[in-house]
């Protein structure tokens, strides 16, 4: 390339160099809702629509329905940026399921839980904790699964209509995907039942907030309940217990010990390497992360050091993860994996790996009874003396 004459001194800029990588927003909450009295300016049917305030958005969303008490709900733990759809309520619970899960008109509008779909696009946020509270049948909770794997996030579903314990069990035998959490029974707010779903949405929210999204649900006081509704038989040493019986099956349960609190961290996965809500969600937010993160490298010359900018800035934020989110990781780039022709062909592999934080689910402490210490009992007494 011919260089313009020019006498002095210019100054070229090299957009050279490790981008950093920002970690992508989890605590977004995306629901389904009926209120037939709702405010249909503020919550207009099968739309998504965007609640930065949640305390002021009840104002709008009536008293009817499941909306309300949804956003209460997810009042009661700080408040989360939320999409909302609100779907009309059927004659029976065949029609309001068939609401619930939506459907693409042929116009190409989404309606239902499709609608969550399209936040990212309207609103630039992506959903990530999921739930269709006291709407969740299991055709609901079956599409939220389906929904969780297309947008990276996790669903929150009820043990729906199942009465005891034993019901809850070979209900969660319908589900086998990841991105799933049953939880039975419900809370209750005074006297009334309050939707464990609901409550489950917002309490994810606050800990992705406050703590981080490596943290499982599990063993966190929830705020804005008084009871439960079923009885459920715990305790922290037994395992031959209710709330024993459900976590072994993977079904996550509530309990009543300095506070109200979800107890089990499992997922419906049948890979056990994603048995944890938290295994399932670092996969999903790491690997949101690291893509979008790398926008800008598409499209780039494919030079050596554009494949080394992008490693070490892989490597930068595995390292800044590491000790907190992730035990460690490690990014590389696999010389046999691209070969001359994969290269040629504008294609190229970066390799990663990380160890994701297991929760102390089963804590063994191991107790013995010992004369050793009376050994030196004599000389304790005369020292005494």
């Amino acid at each position: 390339m011919p260089v313009e004459y020019h006498h002095g001194v210019r100054v070229f800029e090299i957009a050279d160099g490790a981008r950093s990588i920002r970690t992508t927003e989890t605590e977004i909450i995306g629901f389904v809702a009926t209120a037939a009295d709702a405010d249909a300016t503020t919550f207009p049917l099968n739309t998504a629509v965007l609640v930065t305030n949640v305390q002021t958005a009840v104002g709008k969303a009536g008293v009817a329905g499941t909306l309300a008490a949804t956003l209460n709900a997810i009042s009661s733990k700080g408040g989360a940026t939320c999409i909302v759809v609100r779907v009309e309520e059927g004659a029976d619970e065949a029609e309001t399921t068939t609401n619930v899960i939506g459907t693409t008109l042929t116009d190409g509008t989404y309606t239902g839980l499709k609608a969550l779909l399209t936040a990212k696009s309207k609103f630039g946020v992506k959903p990530r904790i999921l739930g269709a509270p006291g709407l969740d049948s299991q055709g609901v909770a079956t599409e939220l699964a389906s929904i969780a794997q297309k947008l990276r996030g996790f669903a929150y579903v009820s043990a729906w209509d199942c009465a005891t314990k034993e019901e809850a069990v070979t209900y969660r035998e319908n589900f086998g995907q990841r991105e799933i959490m049953v939880i039975w029974p419900d809370f209750k707010l005074l006297e009334a039942k309050s939707d464990a779903v609901a409550h489950a949405l917002g309490l994810r929210a606050k800990i992705d907030r406050e703590q981080g999204w490596h943290k499982t649900l599990s063993n966190v006081v929830v705020d804005g309940v008084t009871g439960i509704n079923k009885d459920v038989f715990w305790d922290l040493q037994d395992p031959n217990t209710d709330a024993g019986y459900l976590n072994a099956a993977d079904v996550t349960t509530l309990v009543r010990n300095n506070g109200f609190r979800f107890w089990g961290s499992r997922t419906c996965s049948e890979d056990s390497a994603f048995a944890f809500e938290n295994y399932t969600r670092t996969a999903q937010i790491i690997a949101d992360t690291i893509a979008e993160g790398h926008f800008w490298a598409v499209d780039k010359p494919m030079h050596p050091s554009l494949v080394k900018d992008i490693i070490e800035g892989i490597n930068a934020k595995l390292r800044d993860w590491s000790g907190k989110y992730i035990i460690d990781g490690k990014c590389w780039f696999d010389a046999d994996a691209n070969s001359q022709n994969v290269l040629a062909a504008g294609s190229l592999y970066i390799d990663y790996d990380f160890t994701a934080v297991p929760p102390l689910e089963n804590l063994m402490l191991r107790q013995r009874i010992t004369g050793r210490y009376l050994v030196n009992f004599a000389e304790g007494v005369a020292a005494a003396g």
